[in-house]
């Protein structure tokens, strides 16, 4: 049992050693602290969406902006999509459950708004929905996937696909990463 314990906590090392050695996504990070600080700037909102441990996973983010992270500081416009239960059973009742998120952009979504897909597949047809319907809007759309990119690859804005195919260490990734990028966009926006 210890010798698994220890291999998959190696594995998790090894997925982090991998995103740390790629330039490309260590520029994406970037880019994206600086696309989510220009966009609170001008008033804009920070969605994310996804599903199962990955919805999870955005509702900690959208968090970590409109709550805090290291500094007491004012709320950022940050929301996870999938709170409103009522809303989310009676869409997926009436409608269906790939356009839970589309639904919602379209009502709630406006230029310059930025939507966080976090799906290890990148094939959630849900968040590939509300990526399609944020782009009419304008909005910008981040998706954070595992290697392969799915369908989000070409969907997305900017796309932070770490390098694995086992769910549990792109998760675990997608933390880290997201944590970077919220730890940054504190920083940044209340520097001055």
């Amino acid at each position: 049992m210890q010798t698994i314990i220890k291999q998959l906590i190696q594995d998790s090392i090894d997925s982090k050693r991998q995103i740390l050695e790629n330039e490309y996504i260590l520029s994406t990070i970037k880019q994206l602290v600086d696309v989510i600080v220009a966009a609170f700037k001008s008033g804009n909102s920070v969605y994310f969406c996804g599903n199962g441990g990955s919805a999870a996973d955005a509702q900690h983010l959208a968090a970590e902006f409109s709550g805090r992270f290291y500094k007491d500081r004012k709320a950022l416009p940050a929301e996870a999509l999938h709170c409103n239960t009522s809303y989310l059973t009676a869409v997926g009742n009436d409608y269906s459950f790939d356009v839970i998120y589309s639904r919602l952009i379209q009502g709630i979504g406006k230029k310059g708004d930025i939507l966080i897909g976090l799906s290890t597949s990148g094939n959630s047809k849900n968040i590939i929905q509300a990526f399609e319907t944020a782009r009419e809007k304008g909005m910008i759309t981040v998706g954070f996937t595992g290697a392969a990119g799915g369908t989000l690859r070409t969907a997305s804005d900017y796309l932070v696909n770490v390098p694995s195919a086992d769910t549990p260490r792109i998760q675990e990734s997608h933390m880290l990463i997201g944590h970077i990028i919220c730890q940054l966009v504190e920083d940044i926006y209340f520097s001055v």
